[in-house]
């Protein structure tokens, strides 16, 4: 098959997960630190800043942090968790979720590791779907206690057994790859976020009706916020099969336009709304400890924030539908093993899974950019060496940020 030059062609958006982008937010909540005059970098830095590290958790087994992220060879990676935890101004939003013995429980229903490669940087975002049956090894608790390890449980249980620190080891046990840096983040805390911006844009193939969660769109595009944004990131039901794989691809659609708007004059240039986002961010996200120094977060923000959104990956880990029960999937290691090899080469990857119908998204693929004439000034006789394409198995969904995608919704014409 011949090779193309695209990052990717047809597949699900990212996600920026209930914390697709949290990245992103983070930095541009650096970005304040580093812009702004004396006495609000004082403000944010003391009183914000505090308030962010207060629940550090230790990430079990790691080595220390270097000063300097350069430091990281073959680049570093930072685990973002989306958790449902019954927070008690947002509990009645999610229905039965939050009402009887479920009720104090927390979920990780949202799994993103991001690898930020060496120059030239890359960003590579992978979700793992929820309902992944896999290994959870034994795990040390936010209360020192030791958890005994599982040899096959749903995967968005581990935070309940131990916490952020739990989700992160069992990530790392099953892909291989060192995290040495956490975050996890309440879908309470991405709807502050959202509401912090006004509100987010998403665009709807086909319209959602799912009772489920109580979301009535019709197709279109829409800014939702409060009560819709969450719906919309909770529905499985209304965008493709109904299933977990569909939702991720949804939320990731939520979570690029989310940064796209994040990134904009609308937001970047108004100081009050900066203020108030950078509020809402820290104090909605629970890092691990390794991120307590706000210039090591200063750096991963800056390492990040010029990367183009060609360059900006999303995948979603390959899977097999569960041989003992249809409604659970487990690793396809041999697909992930290939993926993990060009991520960690930084090879400029190339998603060959073509979207179906069933699944939660559909991609817009861009018109083609106009050819640049020869007496252009910005030709030069000296072509720009190839890059070193890795085609990714046709099992693994994925899309570049370069790329638009529209909720695959239930309602058809």
């Amino acid at each position: 098959m011949k090779r193309r030059r695209t990052v990717a062609r047809h597949g699900q958006l990212r996600s920026p997960s209930a914390v697709g982008q949290l990245l992103k937010i983070i930095g541009i909540a650096m970005a304040v630190v580093l812009v702004s005059g004396v006495g609000v970098a004082a403000y944010i830095g003391t009183t914000l800043f505090s308030n962010f590290t207060s629940n550090a958790v230790e990430l079990e087994g790691q080595e220390p942090v270097p000063p300097d992220i350069a430091a990281f060879e073959g680049g570093f990676n930072l685990l973002l968790t989306g958790v449902d935890t019954c927070e008690p101004e947002i509990a009645h939003l999610f229905r039965e979720r939050c009402e009887g013995s479920d009720a104090n429980g927390t979920l990780n229903d949202v799994n993103l590791l991001l690898h930020v490669s060496e120059e030239p940087r890359r960003i590579t975002a992978v979700s793992f779907p929820r309902d992944t049956m896999l290994p959870i090894p034994s795990c040390t608790d936010e209360n020192g206690n030791e958890t005994s390890e599982m040899s096959k449980q749903q995967l968005n249980t581990a935070y309940g057994y131990g916490g952020l620190n739990c989700v992160a080891e069992t990530i790392t046990e099953l892909t291989g790859q060192e995290i040495p840096f956490a975050a996890s983040v309440t879908f309470g805390g991405v709807i502050e976020i959202t509401n912090a911006v006004g509100g987010v844009e998403v665009c709807l193939a086909n319209g959602i009706k799912d009772r489920h969660t109580g979301l009535d769109l019709p197709a279109g595009t829409h800014t939702v916020e409060g009560l819709q944004a969450l719906q919309f990131l909770r529905t499985r039901h209304g965008v493709g099969d109904g299933s977990d794989l569909g939702r991720i691809g949804n939320q990731q659609q939520y979570m690029s336009s989310l940064a796209r708007k994040l990134i904009s004059s609308e937001v970047l240039g108004d100081v009050p709304t900066m203020l108030k986002l950078a509020d809402t961010t820290l104090s909605n996200v629970t890092p691990s400890t390794s991120l307590q120094n706000p210039m090591m977060l200063a750096q991963i923000a800056l390492a990040v924030k010029d990367v183009p959104f060609e360059d900006i990956v999303f995948l979603q880990y390959p899977t097999f539908t569960d041989p003992d029960n249809p409604a659970r999937v487990v690793p396809d290691r041999d697909s992930a093993e290939a993926m993990w090899a060009a991520i960690n080469a930084n090879q400029q990857l190339q998603v060959t899974h073509e979207n179906t119908g069933n699944e939660g998204v559909l991609v817009e693929t861009p018109a083609p950019a106009e050819p640049i004439e020869p007496s252009d000034p910005a030709v030069t006789e000296t072509p720009a060496p190839a890059e070193t394409v890795a085609a990714l198995p046709e099992t693994i969904r994925g899309n570049s940020a370069a790329q638009q995608t529209c909720s695959n919704g239930n309602v058809r014409d």
